[in-house]
């Protein structure tokens, strides 16, 4: 099993002055412990699960390109890309972009965005659900267009490219891959059996189920289900002294059983980064041998 960071919180001690150093020091003690991902939320206001909206929140692609120059192995992405905050184009361009900089790390996060607050707070479109799920089927081909440079125009009932021009070309080969996040049953896995290279679910009870669902519109469309991705967020509750490993292990264990192949989630107070030693040493070795 892999490793993933995911960095959801900013608000760190010394503040805004120091964010961009601590973030660094995260970045690399991570990828040093051997994290094979490192992702960020494509969130302009902190969302309530996590703390108010006005806590520091960084944009995310900016964020990535700053993480592209203090990592070496990590692949970089969005948990996940809101379809409607950047037009398919631009977004195909910054995903590239970020894949080249970093020299082949990229993967495109991306689904179909949920927080109607954030975007009506500062100006951003958010449609209603069914057009936001035919924007997002858009956004993939069009993305996938460009990654394997195909110029020829596109036109989508939202969408119309005149010529789809991208250089310098992706280095990912055959693209970067696609992690559609979203256990919606009827569209969401669905795209991600047509789409995507790796999907994100969280670990509830329904995790199963969840599987079998995809697993069927795999059936569906043709897909070899093995070779999708299988993603889910999961939390790092380690001890400052490393308490808590065990359990951190067990459930790495049971979701390896249900054939998950990456856990990716937050690490508890992560600007200590003595904590990273403690998954060089235990943690990761433990993932790699499930």
């Amino acid at each position: 099993m892999k490793l993933g960071l995911h960095i959801s919180n900013f608000t760190w001690p010394e503040g805004a002055p120091r964010l961009g150093a601590v973030l660094a020091d995260i970045a690399s003690s991570a990828d040093a412990a051997g994290f094979e991902r490192i992702s960020v939320m494509d969130h302009l206001w902190q969302i309530g699960v996590i703390g108010p909206p006005e806590q520091d929140m960084l944009e995310a692609y900016t964020a990535l390109g700053y993480l592209a120059a203090h990592t070496k192995r990590a692949k970089l992405f969005t948990m996940v890309t809101a379809v409607v905050y950047r037009e398919p184009g631009l977004l195909a361009k910054a995903v590239t972009t970020l894949d080249v900089l970093s020299g082949g790390r990229a993967i495109l996060g991306i689904g179909a965005a949920w927080n109607e607050a954030e975007s009506r707070g500062l100006g951003l479109p958010f449609p209603p659900t069914a057009e936001r799920f035919e924007r997002l089927e858009e956004a993939l081909q069009i993305c996938l267009q460009m990654f394997h440079g195909d110029e020829t125009p596109y036109a989508g009932r939202h969408y119309r490219l005149d010529r789809l021009l991208n250089q310098p070309p992706v280095l990912s080969r055959p693209h970067p891959p696609i992690l559609i996040g979203g256990g919606g049953e009827k569209k969401t896995l669905r795209l991600v059996a047509q789409y995507a290279d790796a999907c994100n679910l969280f670990p509830g009870p329904d995790l199963q189920h969840k599987l079998d669902v995809l697993k069927r519109h795999c059936d569906d469309v043709g897909r070899d289900y093995d070779e999708i991705e299988k993603t889910t967020m999961f939390n790092f509750a380690i001890g400052d002294n490393g308490e808590n490993v065990g359990e951190v292990i067990d459930g790495l264990r049971r979701l390896s059983e249900l054939g998950v192949t990456v856990a990716c989630g937050g690490v508890r107070d992560a600007w200590d980064t003595k904590k990273f030693e403690i998954f060089q040493k235990e943690i990761v070795p433990a993932a790699e041998a499930l």
